[in-house]
């Protein structure tokens, strides 16, 4: 079982006890195939990064064959170089790219970079830092030509940088003819420019270390910073970051204006490298710098771009680039591959990116065998305590129309009523009446599971935020959003999905159920056709300000309950109806057990009762036509394939009920709306001096309903903490 603080892995559990045949072969394929694994992969962003990695593993295995000695230590050292100022070019394209755009100019714009440098150092006899800012600032300004044309006058951007290719490329034509020679007879000695071109470090050359340095700083920025995030928005979408206040058009003059700084380091590099004027410096460039950075898997339409699909893109095109040379074939013939790799790179991107979520809609769901136990008997005549009755149907209505799901309520010391709604409010009720209400606090979120805390904090579950505590005044602040990572879990379920439902210990702890890591509240459908344990029990320790996994691999755990003797945490797994313990204390620490695991329905909070006992809440009743589909699961995927989400068989959740159980698992009494006129779907209640108060996350009020034997002085909060 475990210690109390050490993870208990709970396996998925059926509630039969005997299987034959099929149902034996089903149970034990989905329990050791764990099918989910391979949509879990998909659903990894670096994903995208697979068929880029393994062109290049291909790339670098197929002219290994031809060019036995290609990848030599000396052939590596003498195409690094290249690498890195081709890499350069590269990084730029990629956050134009990013931004939404494309920069065609990059090819001239780097042979502008080549005769400013050389022109600087031989003919203007300028400093090597001064040449070098020159030539940087000269390439930053065609890039700010591109970015102001593009960005804020908002020309083509395919147009107008092939026009600036075009204008670029005459103009360094045109210096070339008339000063190649005074620059060729130029000489500028310095050891420093020596070393630029051709030294080295550790055994990498020079532009290769530089190369990596700016890699990892473009990484950090569009990764880490608030201007590369607002770049990745803009190329997702100009409208979209328009609406939210973002600066477009200055975001993306600033991509062309970040390429032709790249473009600039990269030629000032080259021409350290060769020392003399190339009339083909840059030609066709630009086609290799798409090429890469379309090949590594960055996105042509903007908006998902990263550092090292950049790098994976560009390994591959100087592999190829070089490769097709060594092999002596026809001049053109680079080009024409580049053509052709950049054609195919093109049509898959293009063909993921639409495609992508239908293929991860096929994988990502992942349906296991269930089978539960027999159903009670719930029928009116029938001998258990569960038999239908119209009890709740006294039940009077709070806020009638003024609240929108109630999934909770609770009661501070001075009997004022707190509910959540959908709006992301926590609306209180004012005793005695609760008549007047108001809004208490604005979370955001849609609160779920409330506790009140010794110090008269609430801590309410967020669905999709975490867990998060309001103070008398109303001031919201964040307890805790995320736990320790599981080992073996491929998705990252350190952050909070659903957490749901929550209690307090003596102690100050917070036990609190996180319902599924695979899916957000709207998806608590596709959670419940699963059947699988994708739920967990979650401590936090306000002390420590530390929050640890305690049991994992429930199927969508609810309703939290601390015992009333302070020992043990009662909490419910929806889909497999029943409620289990877990001993926080005392000589079972750290053990669970099931205490119920028979439930006619699906059961959901869990609070104390002034007689010792628990209060249920049934939020919806089994059906036969979900049981045998639980035990097809093969079907069920189909099924979720196949049809609209709203032709899925699904739990029922129309009709609830409350029932009230023991120490032992024993239901003592229900309460039922048969029929649902008054209280069709019920998610909570609580029981404050006499009366029991009943949410619904799909109802508009607030029940309650008289109890004619409870104690009329007995309140949850004193129950917990005192008068």
């Amino acid at each position: 079982m475990g210690e109390l603080g050490t993870p208990v892995a709970r396996p998925l559990q059926d509630g039969g006890d005997r299987y034959k045949g099929a149902d034996l072969l089903a149970k034990l394929r989905y329990r050791w195939v764990p099918d989910h694994i391979f949509g879990e992969i998909l659903s990894k962003k670096w994903i995208d990064n697979a068929a880029p990695f393994a062109f290049l593993l291909l790339t670098v295995l197929v002219f290994s064959h031809l060019l036995p000695g290609f990848f030599d230590p000396s052939s590596l050292s003498a195409t690094s170089r290249e690498l890195g100022e081709f890499t350069l070019v590269v990084m730029g394209m990629m956050i134009v790219i990013a931004g939404g755009g494309i920069d065609l100019s990059v090819g001239s714009n780097f042979a502008l970079a080549n005769l400013v440098t050389l022109a600087g150092l031989d003919l203007l006899n300028w400093s090597l830092p001064l040449t070098f800012a020159a030539t940087v600032l000269t390439c930053a300004m065609v890039g700010a030509v591109n970015g102001v044309l593009v960005g804020f006058l908002r020309l083509r951007a395919f147009l107008t940088t092939l026009v600036t290719l075009i204008i670029v490329r005459a103009a360094v034509d045109m210096a070339l003819l008339k000063y190649s020679v005074a620059i060729s007879s130029g000489t500028f000695d310095s050891p420093v420019w020596d070393y630029v071109g051709g030294g080295s470090v550790g055994g990498l050359p020079f532009s290769f270390i530089v190369a990596v340095v700016v890699a990892v700083v473009v990484h950090i920025f569009l990764s880490r910073t608030r201007p590369g995030w607002r770049i990745l928005a803009v190329g997702g979408s100009r409208r979209s970051a328009h609406n939210v206040g973002l600066s477009v058009r200055s975001m993306v003059c600033s991509t062309y204006v970040i390429s032709g700084v790249m473009t600039g380091v990269a030629g000032f590099l080259y021409a350290a490298r060769l020392g003399s004027l190339n009339t083909d410096a840059g030609v066709g460039l630009e086609v290799s710098a798409l090429t890469a950075a379309i090949l590594g898997g960055n996105s042509l339409g903007g908006g998902r771009s990263s550092t090292a699909k950049a790098l994976m893109g560009a390994v591959t095109v100087m592999i190829v680039t070089t490769g097709v040379m060594r092999l002596g074939l026809v001049s053109g013939s680079g080009q024409a591959v580049m053509g052709v790799i950049l054609a195919v790179a093109v049509a898959i991107d293009v063909r993921w990116m639409k495609n992508r979520d239908k293929v991860l809609g096929k994988f990502y769901v992942s349906p296991t065998f269930v089978k539960l136990p027999a159903c009670p008997d719930t029928t009116a005549d029938g001998t258990t305590n569960y038999a239908l009755n119209t009890r709740l149907r006294a039940a009077e209505a709070i806020g009638l129309g003024e609240v929108e799901g109630p999934e909770d309520v609770i009661f501070d010391a001075d009997d004022n009523l707190y509910t959540g709604t959908r709006h992301g409010d926590i609306v209180r009720f004012l005793a005695p009446d609760y008549r007047r209400s108001e809004v208490f606090c604005h979370i955001g979120g849609h609160p779920l599971g409330m506790a009140f805390t010794k110090d008269g904090d609430l801590v309410s579950c967020v669905g999709g935020m975490g867990v998060y505590a309001v103070n008398k005044q109303g001031v919201v602040r964040k307890l805790t959003d995320e736990t320790n990572r599981s080992w073996f879990s491929i998705i990252d379920d350190s952050r909070f999905r659903l957490a749901d439902d929550v209690d307090i210990a003596p102690d100050g702890k917070l036990y609190f159920s996180e319902a599924t890591i695979r899916y957000d509240m709207a998806g608590w459908i596709t959670d419940a056709l699963e059947g699988r344990g994708n739920g967990r029990l979650i401590c936090y320790d306000p002390a420590t300000n530390k929050t640890k996994t305690l049991i994992g691999k429930l199927v969508f755990p609810n309703g939290v309950c601390l015992s009333h003797d302070g020992q043990s945490i009662l909490f419910a797994e929806s889909w497999m109806c029943r409620i289990n313990r877990y001993w926080i204390s005392g000589p079972k620490a750290g053990q669970l057990e099931t205490l119920i695991s028979d439930l006619p329905g699906y059961p959901d909070n869990i609070n104390r009762a002034s007689d010792g006992t628990y209060w249920l809440a049934l939020m919806g009743m089994r059906g036969p036509a979900l049981e045998v589909a639980m035990k097809m699961p093969a079907f069920r995927k189909r099924m979720t394939r196949r049809l609209p989400g709203d032709e899925w068989i699904v739990p029922n959740i129309n009709t609830g009920c409350i029932v009230k159980f023991n120490d032992r698992g024993e239901i003592v009494d229900s309460l039922w709306d048969f029929g649902g006129q008054n209280h069709p779907m019920i998610t909570s209640m609580r029981e404050n001096k006499g009366y029991l108060y009943i949410g619904g996350i799909t109802n508009n009020r607030v029940g309650r309903f008289k109890l004619d034997d409870a104690d009329p002085n007995w309140t949850a909060h004193a129950s917990y903490w005192g008068a």
